[in-house]
């Protein structure tokens, strides 16, 4: 394997593998270890959300204008690490909410920028985007398995210590990406619009119908992203009474991975699927399989109906691969090359941004709505997730025009 991929495969690992770390296992820390209320770790799960709304865009721009992305990258990981260590030493809900909210805003840019940066040193080294990408990006999803894996095996779940591990993968991503191939700004001409004069370029895709119902269906099916990350875990935990001894309930971080094991799996699908169907039946695809996701939620458990639960598992990698990788590839290439990193950043903002806000908000309206005298009726709650899908799953196929060119999608080269 060529030199360059190998340095792209251990910076997509270490992207993943500082996310994965601490995202499924700290709401248990801080229930069980800190004693948090339930609103408390659904706010501090909520400054992703929060953060995606702006910093995305924001550190995109600077990439697009200013400094060069790969060192925009660096940096944001080199200040999640500080504070992931100052997380690690704080115990109060208004101290860790804090720290949680700023480590939001440097970490979720990096997930646009990890995208950039890959999309910039390819294209320089001749590559197709699109064919060579996924299986880089990939290595992401193992960095998160294994992340995972090491905090649930070790019994770091319910300890500091996921944010230590979380913090040093974070300062080792941060220096190595100095030393990655330079990805510096477009040189650009000189523009008299507003948009420009704001560095808000990548807004203008907006003006574009078929890209401002791409953004908007993206920021839909964002409420959908982080739902089972929020409440996988609790929701399992719930069976405790009744299936204590089920390896569900025991490892639930284990059950839950089948999901990102998933996703190494679609990924590597992801080029045969946009050449031959194109970006609007594949986000189809996705959208039912969020249908399936939730609805196998529904009538699964870690019981006898073990095998609904895996299932689902294993269609989260399509639904989430399809839209989420399938999504940043569609927008690479429809931007601009001047405006590549906003654009990503944009993408970001709409899907993890204003979609997982507006998600966690609303979730969490229907989790209380569902719950009764402290037990909540959980088919009821991923029945109503299913139907949510649904709807987006009938109405995007009537909305979104998009005529497929399998040539043109199979050369994602600016």
């Amino acid at each position: 394997m060529n030199n360059i991929k190998i340095r792209l495969i251990l910076m997509n690992f270490l992207e993943f593998f500082v996310w994965g770390s601490w995202l499924i296992s700290l709401g248990a820390y801080m229930f069980n270890v800190l004693g948090f209320k339930g609103w408390q770790v659904g706010s501090i799960y909520g400054t992703m959300g929060i953060a995606a709304i702006f910093t995305p865009a924001l550190f995109g721009i600077i990439a697009d204008r200013w400094l060069s992305a790969q060192k925009v990258f660096g940096i944001a990981h080199i200040a999640g690490a500080i504070l992931l260590l100052m997380a690690s030493r704080v115990t109060d809900y208004e101290g860790l909410y804090l720290i949680m909210l700023l480590n939001s805003m440097v970490f979720m840019p990096t997930i646009g920028l990890n995208n950039t940066v890959s999309y910039i040193v390819l294209e320089n080294k001749g590559y197709n985007i699109v064919k060579d990408f996924p299986p880089i990006r990939v290595w992401g999803t193992i960095g998160f398995i294994v992340a995972m894996w090491m905090v649930d095996l070790l019994g770091w779940n319910k300890s500091p210590m996921q944010l230590y591990i979380s913090a040093g993968s974070g300062l080792l991503l941060g220096l190595y990406a100095f030393t990655l191939p330079s990805c510096p700004p477009v040189a650009r001409q000189e523009k008299k619009s507003l948009f420009s004069a704001l560095g808000l370029d990548a807004f203008v895709l907006f003006r574009r119908k078929k890209m401002f119902i791409f953004f908007l269906f993206a920021m839909l099916l964002g409420a959908a992203l982080q739902i089972t990350n929020t409440y996988g875990s609790t929701f399992l935990d719930d069976f405790k009474t009744t299936f204590p001894d089920a390896f569900g309930v025991r490892h639930s971080n284990l059950l839950i991975s089948i999901s990102q094991i998933s996703e190494t799996l679609f990924i590597l699908t992801i080029p045969f699927f946009l050449k031959k169907f194109g970006i609007r039946q594949v986000m189809i695809i996705s959208i039912f399989a969020w249908v399936f996701r939730f609805g196998l939620f529904a009538i699964g458990d870690p019981g006898p109906g073990l095998y609904l639960l895996i299932l689902s598992m294993i269609i989260y990698g399509m639904a989430f691969d399809f839209f989420n990788i399938s999504g940043s590839l569609f927008v690479e290439k429809e931007a601009d090359i001047q405006i590549r990193a906003s654009a990503q950043g944009l993408f970001m903002l709409m899907t993890n941004g204003i979609g997982a806000f507006l998600g966690n908000y609303i979730s969490g309206r229907v989790i209380d709505y569902y719950t009764v005298d402290g037990i909540k009726n959980w088919q009821h709650i991923w029945f109503a997730f299913a139907g949510y899908a649904l709807v987006l799953g009938l109405i995007f196929p009537i909305v979104f025009r998009y005529k497929h060119n399998p040539d043109d999608i199979a050369t994602v080269n600016h």
